[in-house]
């Protein structure tokens, strides 16, 4: 009797009993969202208070979690059911992501800049500006771990770089990636969800020079004061010994395959589906992912061994952001169910709060409610979920809804910038830097940054564009 009351109340906390449909979010209480709850503030308060720790065992802590999730729900309905939840979240959502990740990664790490370039504030400012172009045509993933690694080693002479990687993150890894479908994972959502391919840049393009603009002149005067206070530098420890080039050019082509076999995933359309435990599998994903399987092998295999050496490529950055949100899209599984449930759902203020008293959709609190769930949530769920709040139709938010489209793009690319887990290159820029020597700040440290630098411009933005 005591058992089966037991087994009553945890099914208050647990999804139905069918995992080939979407969780049932109105059923789910909110300590439900304690695992998620948990990895985040592993993420920001270990690295502070026992960094040795969390550097060796980051990938236990988030085990540990993901553990506190998925035990209760074996408990109940077995480990059969359990097993079938662990494929949904994989083959759902992070197999695809991480597959996309490891091969821009890879052939991203297999170019190198030879030469040696002198990081000045003009330079500096100029190789961001470039990175913010190029990650609306090769992804802010493609774009950061193309330009990280000569922007830091051209300031290897330099005092002062915290700042130049944090500003590296808010262009290049995140508010550049806001023009295309290529750019930023909830774009492409978008993207495949009916969205055309240049509309996002013909609606948010004021807001995206704006933005850009604004903290490549912020930028510029930070790194000009800091480097005058620096005076006299010290010997610069990579030699002028070679003219500035491409190693590993062949790179170039197998980026521009990514680029062909993401697109190609979101134009072809192909009735052949496999269903696999609840789950659909198109074969243009299908294809697209062995093609980024086979793309990332290619690299590997043909980048000689003196252009990684270069580049002091290692797995080590990959191998974090792969364990970390292993943790990340399974503990987020119930939270964003309970988002998906609306105003029937546990998390109704923040379904109400983006909807005026007349009913229809306030792209302000859209454009923030969208970004403040980006930057603690992964971006690309937490688009969708605004995309169906404010209907679903993309013939109508493009039209009729554009300010609020506008408005929900906007903040789940700019605003993932705000926290190191608000997308995925964030995390890995920030452990490129620190391999190379870069100081960077802790989880809140770098909210700090945020807070002073991003949020007074999203702000202006809102009295702007999102009235």
């Amino acid at each position: 009797m005591t058992s089966n009351r037991c087994r009553a109340a945890l099914l208050l906390l647990l999804p139905g009993a069918s995992w080939a449909a979407d969780l049932n979010g109105s059923q789910l209480s909110p300590w439900w969202a304690l695992p998620f709850a948990g990895v985040l503030l592993s993420m920001a308060l270990i690295p502070l208070k026992a960094p040795d720790f969390w550097h060796h065992h980051f990938g236990k802590v988030t085990l540990a979690w993901s553990l506190a999730f998925i035990v209760p729900f074996a408990h109940v309905f077995g480990f059969g059911m359990a097993g079938v939840m662990l494929f949904h979240a994989a083959a759902a959502e992070y197999i695809p992501f991480i597959v996309l990740l490891t091969a821009l990664y890879t052939v991203a790490g297999g170019i190198h800049i030879r030469g040696n370039l002198h990081g000045s504030p003009m330079l500096n400012t100029g190789l961001l500006a470039m990175g913010a172009v190029l990650a609306s045509v090769m992804g802010t993933t493609g774009a950061s771990m193309l330009m990280i690694r000569p922007l830091i080693r051209a300031n290897d002479n330099r005092i002062h770089r915290t700042h130049i990687v944090v500003f590296f993150i808010f262009i290049v890894a995140n508010a550049g990636g806001s023009l295309t479908p290529l750019g930023d994972p909830p774009l492409f959502l978008g993207f495949l969800k009916g969205v055309d391919f240049f509309w996002t840049v013909k609606h948010i393009f004021p807001e995206t020079a704006f933005l850009l603009g604004s903290l490549l002149a912020l930028f510029c005067a930070i790194d000009a004061w800091l480097y005058r206070r620096e005076g006299v530098l010290p010997v610069d420890p990579t030699p002028d010994t070679r003219r500035i080039g491409f190693d590993g050019r062949f790179n170039f082509l197998l980026l521009g395959c990514i680029v062909g076999l993401v697109l190609l995933s979101g134009i072809w359309k192909s009735s052949v589906v496999l269903h696999i435990q609840g789950i659909d599998i198109g074969l243009p994903g299908l294809v697209r992912d062995i093609g980024l399987l086979a793309v990332t092998a290619v690299s590997l295999k043909l980048t000689p061994a003196l252009v990684h050496k270069a580049n002091q490529f290692s797995w080590g950055p990959m191998q974090e952001v792969a364990k970390l949100f292993a943790g990340i899209f399974l503990t987020i599984v119930p939270v964003i169910a309970m988002l998906k449930a609306g105003i029937d759902g546990p998390f109704s203020s923040v379904v109400m709060a983006v909807t005026r008293a007349d009913g229809t959709p306030d792209p302000a609190m859209y454009f923030w409610a969208s970004g403040l769930l980006s930057s603690f949530l992964d971006n690309a769920p937490t688009y969708l979920v605004f995309f169906n709040t404010a209907g679903g139709d993309p013939q109508l938010l493009m039209t009729t809804l554009a300010p609020t489209l506008a408005a929900i793009s906007a903040g789940s690319v700019f605003m993932g910038a705000n926290t190191y887990i608000g997308n995925a290159p964030n995390l890995m820029v920030k452990a490129i830097a620190e391999e190379r020597g870069v100081k960077m700040p802790g989880f809140f440290g770098y909210m700090v940054w945020s807070c002073a630098v991003l949020v007074p411009l999203f702000i202006l933005m809102t009295f702007i564009w999102f009235r």
